[in-house]
């Protein structure tokens, strides 16, 4: 057998490797191997919610909007202590964080406070991640400089963007898939998606004021994602008919947040809608993608309503941090998530069949508020049905018509 040729290597192309072998491999163990996310053994997922922490230095930033008596001994850590107590109660599967982490203005170091602000989710073990508000690049990080720290902490699935796109707009774009049932037929499939987008926190552009926006880039990796996800969904083996579920989380409200009253949404809306004075028509860009379900924001911390507009239901959190502005008597709160899968006719679990939320109130019994259904499989499958039936009934009074008129024309 012929002795093989080795290939020669430069000197050159040997330290570029061993540099960036150097520089940018960072061992496992220093960052923590990366957790999978799936449904649990029960067939559910669940998902905490945290808005708005505006944490600042800790024990010696003083709480906003809490009655007079509660002053002196209100800090950022009652925020932390809401964390702990959360996940205590209600023991999720994963916890987002959906902006303005810290408030910036008032934290005197951003990568202190940040590690602060997301311990007890560290400390708890249980994955997490989150993306940016208007606020959390007022100290002393830029957001990218927020971001890519937040991505460096412990058991954290952050990402300061997605590695396949080199021109995005904004820091924390990425998303997350959630696997079936170890050893379920869907075990290999992304039951349920997320999605994560910096929705900015100010106007670039001179000639429109105010907030930020969700912009055409970000827009356009959402649309290749979401199809990316459809076609494995629906491949082989264990086709699906449609795409998996998927939920959406930002900080900044978008405009269609305003298209509710009370007469149809779950909650209270007690200020204005605080989002961008455009439209970049993200709302219409998921509603054509087919598979979001849900869109969960903060932002505007006396509002925790969800609505359903075309199909997606619109929800707030509700404010959760004590250095955030509130309202004194009104409880700070927190949003759960539950998604829950089938069984099949094998008995083994499936597909998401429904997915649930309800909030959880900073009080003495953390008071569970407004229990809904977001979405239903069964509810979809009807819609699904009907809407095909109304489509072949037109279809068939269009061949009839058809008929009558040509029959009509011979006979005359």
């Amino acid at each position: 057998m012929a002795k093989k040729s080795t290939p020669s290597i430069s000197l050159s192309h040997f330290l570029g490797v061993v540099v960036f072998s150097l520089c940018f491999f960072v061992p496992k163990s220093v960052l923590g191997e990366k957790k999978e996310l799936r449904f649990t053994k029960n067939g559910e997922f669940k998902i905490l919610q945290v808005a708005d922490m505006h944490f600042a230095d800790g024990k010696t930033t003083s709480c906003l909007d809490v009655f007079p008596n509660q002053m002196p001994t209100c800090s950022d850590l009652n925020t932390s202590a809401f964390v702990e107590r959360m996940i205590q109660a209600e023991k999720p599967d994963f916890i987002v964080f959906t902006g303005d982490n810290i408030f910036g203005f008032d934290a005197t170091d951003a990568a202190k406070s940040l590690s602060a602000a997301f311990q007890p989710a560290i400390a708890s073990n249980i994955p997490w991640a989150a993306i940016l508000g208007n606020h959390d690049q007022e100290s002393t990080l830029s957001r990218e400089g927020v971001m890519k720290h937040i991505a460096g902490l412990k058991n954290t699935l952050s990402q300061v963007n997605p590695a396949e796109v080199h021109i995005i707009d904004g820091f924390g774009n990425y998303n997350l898939e959630i696997g079936g049932v170890k050893g379920s037929r869907f075990e290999n499939k992304s039951a349920l998606n997320l999605y994560f987008l910096d929705s900015g926190d100010y106007s670039t552009v001179p000639a429109i004021p105010g907030y930020g926006w969700i912009k055409p880039s970000q827009q356009l990796w959402f649309q290749r994602t979401s199809a990316k996800l459809r076609r494995a969904y629906t491949r082989q083996p264990e086709a699906q008919k449609g795409p998996a579920p998927g939920l959406v989380y930002f900080h900044i409200p978008l405009p269609e947040f305003a298209s509710f009253d009370s007469s149809n949404f779950t909650g209270v809306r007690q200020e204005g809608i605080s989002s961008a004075s455009v439209n970049s028509g993200f709302f219409t860009t998921m509603v054509e993608a087919g598979d979001v379900k849900a869109v969960f924001t903060g932002h505007d911390h006396l509002n925790d309503f969800c609505g359903e507009l075309t199909g997606i239901q619109l929800c707030y959190a509700g404010g959760f941090g004590y250095h955030a502005y509130g309202k004194a008597g009104w409880s700070r709160r927190a949003r759960v998530v539950l998604a829950s899968l089938e069984k099949t006719e094998q008995g083994s679990w499936g597909a998401v069949k429904s997915i649930k939320t309800w909030k959880r109130l900073d009080d003495e019994h953390l008071t569970t508020v407004d229990g809904q259904v977001l979405w239903s499989k069964s509810h979809a499958d009807v819609s699904y049905l009907s809407n095909n039936v109304h489509k072949t009934l037109e279809m068939r009074a269009v061949l009839v018509c058809s008929l009558l008129l040509y029959a009509a024309k011979n006979h005359a």
